[in-house]
C-alpha cells in the first residue's frame, strides 16, 4: 500500500476552499487524468480517470465529512484511492489544505511511476490547479456543509 501527503497554502478563507471542495463534479476542472466523477448520493461517488494510460472506473463512499474541516473516504473496490483531505485555518482569508491518500498501484507502469514519486507529484499538481482556480474567483461555485459520521 502507498500514501501520498500533500499540503498547499491557499489564500481564500477556509470556508471557501472547503466549499469548493465538496463540488466533487467539478474536480475534473483541476484534477489532472480525472474525466468524470459523478455524485450518486450524498456519499457515493461514482469516478472515471485514466491512470497510466488505462482508463479506470470506481466507486467510492464518503465515511467522514465536517464542515470546514475533513471529507474522508474510501474505495468499494479495489480499483480506486482512499483518504482524507483537512482544511486548516491559517488567518481570515488563508487556508491549508492537505490530503493524505492511500492506493495500491497497479502494473508495471503504476508501480514504476510509484517509486520514483510521479504519484506525489501529481496530487501535488492537482491541489496546485485548484489553488488557481479558486483563488482567480475568490468564491466557491457552491457548497455542502452537512456532516457525515463515520
Amino acid at each position: 500500500m502507498k500514501t501520498i501527503e500533500e499540503s498547499i497554502d491557499i489564500d481564500v478563507p477556509v470556508a471557501t476552499a472547503y466549499n469548493q471542495w465538496t463540488q466533487f463534479e467539478s474536480f475534473p476542472d483541476f484534477m489532472d487524468g480525472v474525466e468524470r466523477v459523478e455524485q450518486k448520493t450524498d456519499t457515493r461517488l461514482h469516478w472515471v480517470a485514466e491512470i497510466a494510460g488505462s482508463v479506470r472506473e470506481w466507486d467510492a463512499e464518503i465515511t467522514e465529512q465536517h464542515p470546514d474541516h475533513r471529507v474522508a473516504w474510501k474505495a468499494l473496490d479495489q480499483d480506486g484511492p482512499n483518504g482524507v483531505v483537512t482544511f486548516h485555518k491559517l488567518d481570515e482569508s488563508r487556508t491549508r489544505v492537505m490530503v493524505q491518500m492511500d492506493y495500491e498501484p497497479e502494473g508495471l507502469k503504476e508501480s514504476a511511476g510509484s517509486m520514483i514519486g510521479a504519484d506525489g507529484r501529481k496530487v501535488k499538481g492537482d491541489l496546485e490547479s485548484f489553488k488557481t482556480m479558486i483563488e482567480a474567483t475568490g468564491h466557491e461555485a457552491g457548497g455542502w456543509r452537512g456532516n457525515i459520521e463515520n
